[in-house]
């Protein structure tokens, strides 16, 4: 092991790899920088690499323990130098007690568990660590506020319910535009105290001297202290603690201790229900309608509470049911006040000097979606675990068994292991086997942790449910069922446009109508621009795509019998329609459709949106359902396709027109490049560079080109993978396979596929974050390993850095961390699960130096271990898998080593 001993100055760091000092050499501040600026540039200099970073000289406070001081401000160094330099970090402390050795396995284990901030943000920064330390449990999700905190620009407490959505109407423009929102629900979390006759606290600089807010993702528990001192110049220590219940998982529960340090008085807490919340959690929205809630009664019986209300239009009934318990705190004078909207309780009693003082609170939500029929009588006799430490022991070996099946460990990288972790307990927030057996909804692209996109749910799907899938193949088939029970809906949609068969709607909430807006407000010139994001229909390619990967993962006879062909059918009856045959080119067109890249609307000069022809992301991937179609006909029991022909408008004749359509539809070339869409070569070409001198980040050039009145309709420009995305979603053979099929066979594959990579990636701007991570597998294919690591770690660390400027305010990318954890399993780790069995082709980063995982196919539970040379893998039962192009037998429980 190679440490590296730090000594801090005023100006400079002294380093040496001696804890003595000796050999020391420096690195001078640049205090024009910020000081992570500085760690990189230090990290640049350092002649070798090292193991671990040791703390000689650093301050500890109350809560800090890594202080120093940098222009004049006092930070904690530890989360930005292990972002920096990849390794753990420990004091000389750590090392007196433990030694080196086990002071750095701790700070190991600990940092690839925890997702810290160590102090007040504000803004959309503070809106962004709020979203990223939700906790839930796949049924409700609560922000990680400060439990003092009311809705500001800096603090934005919510609660959300999967499922609950409502209507607004606002009037824009001299019409009436309608939004459908997931709606920010009752604010149970709130806790503050008063000391004496003063205010109750708000979360505010000059009140709070230190703060540290842990999410403990191993075991499900958020954990915010915070150091006050009043105006007065009293002192305390506030500790709140809060988790979901993964297995009730109606109910989430609160600690909240408050320690005086240094004053005698009366200290009274204050905890509410508050129904008076809006949705307010994306500024751009904050001019439209946001009031969604109508409360119809508040009941009380001694320390327990109940509220009742509903939703104003969808009229979802609601109950919430608290009760707070305080056993520890003596003479205590209780109280309460209900107004119209907000529930209050009141404690107070008598404190001294170094006594902790203990609030527990514990929540259930309750609603008529999924509590039938009498939810009223539910809620009232719903029993919550007693103690806090009892629901927090519950919760450690409900996440103990969650990790026993997703933990994916990698070794040399700290900082990934974190968000690794925090990737995987996003995805299990947002959905789980316990909670969504229970409901009829899937997840949205921000999960349940804000209100981007108003909670609603996308093709976003696709990325998810290769993670679930791996893991929760039940959940899985639970998450489409979502997607079924909307099937009417999707065909009624279709209709409106005179096709037949289903046509899911780019934007679904709670009906799965269309959603999606008209106009959409653009941020750069606070205009209403015309939003045609509606005609990506390849959604319901990514419905279908999901069935298909679903059945091929677990082969669900049962499923696909019930559900699986009848929303394959009708998916596919609306895509024959799309498909319109050209007498002169004797190919198949679709029309009117937008692609993934989303910067495309129209063609230039086109005022009557018509949309674009033969996008090819759309046509491959309609290629490809059509012949998984066809196979399906063919394989499945004839009385279980008669049934599903009955159930549908599905023909004979339609059976025919699969595999008529699937050999000619029509893409375009200039060359060996395929075009993005029919015309894609007419359009000009565009200068970045003159863009980001102007604006820097171009990411969204859409925005900054109709600011300049101008079009990215005119130019060859992307917003992410589009032309390319079909191989992400499918196998390279299986790729060139459907382009031989359509009558485009490529003659030279590994220059196709280099050259389109090359051609597409330098017109992208990744105005989207899954972009990064479809072209860091893309980029892997044609061996440019180092361009392939950097855009998979810009994907990795995107909502931790937000590095979209604000946009993790609103709620996580949860397809960017589904699809993260793909491209590690599928691609770095090489263990690709699209076919009959298992292919395995791993093609590790030489930053790691291993990677371990599980996963489950077909029936099949597989460990994983994988590094730079050897892959090593045990199963449950006897199967096979294909490693590097081989077939391999694999014997239940005996270990495999190969080598590469």
């Amino acid at each position: 092991m190679k440490p590296l001993y730090l000594k801090f100055t005023d100006d400079e760091i002294i380093y040496s790899d001696n804890k003595d000092l000796n050999n020391q050499q420096s690195y001078k501040f640049n205090s024009k920088q910020e000081l992570k600026e500085n760690f990189r540039n230090f990290a640049k200099i350092l002649p070798a690499p090292v193991d671990v970073l040791v703390l000689t000289n650093v301050r500890e406070s109350l809560l800090n323990k890594n202080l120093i001081t940098y222009n004049g401000q006092t930070i904690d160094c530890r989360n930005d130098l292990e972002n920096i330099f990849h390794i753990p970090v420990v004091n000389m402390e750590n090392i007196r007690k433990d030694g080196l050795a086990l002071a750095t396995h701790n700070a190991i284990i600990y940092s690839g568990w925890h997702l810290d901030y160590n102090h007040l943000d504000h803004d959309k920064r503070q809106y962004g660590q709020e979203s990223m330390q939700t906790i839930g449990n796949g049924f409700l999700g609560l922000r990680g506020t400060y439990l003092e905190a009311k809705a500001s620009d800096d603090n934005y407490p919510a609660t959300y319910v999967a499922g609950v959505f409502n209507q607004l109407s606002t009037p824009i423009n001299n019409r009436d535009v309608i939004n459908e929102d997931l709606v920010n629900l009752p604010n149970s979390q709130y806790i503050s105290f008063k000391v004496d006759e003063g205010d109750y606290l708000r979360i505010k600089d000059d009140l709070v001297q230190e703060s540290i807010r842990s999410l403990d993702m191993k075991h499900g528990i958020l954990t915010i202290s915070t150091i006050i001192k009043l105006d007065d110049g009293k002192e305390l220590k506030v500790v709140a603690k809060k988790l979901a219940d993964l297995k009730n998982y109606h109910d989430y529960y609160l600690q909240y201790s408050v320690t005086p340090l240094n004053f005698y008085g009366k200290i009274t807490i204050l905890t509410q229900t508050d129904a008076s919340i809006v949705n307010s959690n994306v500024a751009r929205y904050r001019n439209l309608a946001n009031k969604h809630l109508i409360v119809d009664n508040i009941e009380n019986d001694d320390k327990e509470m109940l509220m009742l209300a509903h939703t104003s239009q969808s009229q979802i009934d609601l109950a919430i049911k608290t009760n707070i318990s305080y056993p520890d705190i003596d003479n205590t004078q209780y109280y309460m006040e209900n107004k119209s909207e907000i529930a209050s309780q009141f404690i107070e009693f008598n404190v001294k000097p170094n006594h902790t003082y203990t609030l527990e609170k514990a929540v259930s939500i309750f609603t008529s979606l999924e509590t039938k029929p009498d939810m009223i009588d539910t809620a009232r006799n719903h029993k919550f675990i007693p103690t806090f430490a009892g629901a927090q022991e519950a919760s450690k070996e409900a996440w103990h068994d969650v990790w026993k099946k997703e933990n994916i460990v990698v070794t040399g990288d700290i900082t990934a292991q974190k968000l690794l972790h925090l990737n995987c307990f996003s995805m299990t927030i947002a959905a789980q086997e316990l909670a969504n057996k229970h409901l009829d909804a899937s997840v949205g692209s921000r999960g349940l942790t804000g209100e981007g996109y108003r909670g609603h749910i996308f093709w976003d799907e696709l990325f998810d449910m290769n993670f679930y899938l791996l893991h929760y193949p039940e959940l899985v088939k639970d998450l489409m069922m979502y997607r079924y029970n909307r099937l009417d809906a999707a065909k009624e949609y279709a209709a409106t446009s005179d096709y037949k068969g289903a046509m899911f709607p780019w934007q679904s909430g709670m009906y799965g109508d269309e959603q999606s807006q008209e106009v959409h407000l653009n941020p750069m010139t606070n205009t209403w621009d015309p939003d045609n994001s509606r005609k990506q229909r390849h959604v319901s390619l990514a419905v279908a795509y999901n069935v298909l990967n679903y059945y091929n993962a677990t082969q669900d006879e049962a499923f696909m019998s019930q559900y699986g062909l009848e929303m394959l059918f009708d998916i596919a009856e609306f895509w024959i329609g799309m498909s319109k045959f050209g007498p002169d080119t004797r190919k198949y067109t679709i029309s009117d459709v937008m692609g993934p890249d989303e910067f495309h609307e129209n063609y230039p000069g086109d005022t009557d949106n018509q949309g674009l022809k033969n996008n090819a992301y759309t046509n491959i991937m309609v290629s490809w359902f059509f012949k998984k179609l066809a196979k399906l006909i063919e394989d499945e029991p004839a009385k279980v396709i008669d049934d599903n022909l009955k159930r549908t408008n599905f023909t004979q004749q339609n059976i025919k027109d699969l595999n008529n359509i699937r050999h000619n539809l029509k893409l375009d070339f200039s060359g060996d490049i395929l075009g993005q869409f029919e015309g894609y070569f007419d359009l000009k070409e565009i200068n970045f560079d003159k863009y980001r001198q102007q604006y820097g980040n171009i990411s969204r050039m859409d925005r900054i080109l109709k600011a300049h009145n101008d079009s990215p309709d005119n130019y060859q420009i992307a917003k992410q993978a589009d032309t390319l995305m079909a191989l992400f979603n499918i196998r390279e053979n299986a790729f060139l396979k459907i382009m031989l099929d359509l009558g485009y066979p490529i003659v030279n594959p590994n220059k196709f596929i280099h050259d389109n990579i090359k051609y597409y990636i330098a017109r992208t701007t990744h105005g989207s974050t899954l972009s990064r991570i479809v072209y860091s597998m893309l980029m892997l294919k044609i061996g440019e390993d180092s361009e392939a690591w950097k855009l998979f770690y810009e994907a990795l660390t995107s909502d931790y850095y937000d590095i979209q400027g604000g946009t993790t305010a609103e709620g996580i990318h949860l397809g960017v961390m589904g699809a993260t954890l793909n491209v590690v399993t599928s691609y770095f780790a090489g263990v690709d699960y699209r076919g009959k069995m298992l292919e395995v082709n791993p093609h590790m980063p030489k930053q790691w130096e291993e990677v371990d995982f599980q996963m489950t196919f077909r029936d099949v539970n597989f460990k994983f271990r994988v590094t730079d040379n050897t892959f090593i893998v045990t199963t449950d039962k006897d199967t096979e898998i294909k490693f590097l192009n081989q077939k391999l037998p694999l014997t239940a429980n005996q270990e495999i080593q190969l080598t590469y």
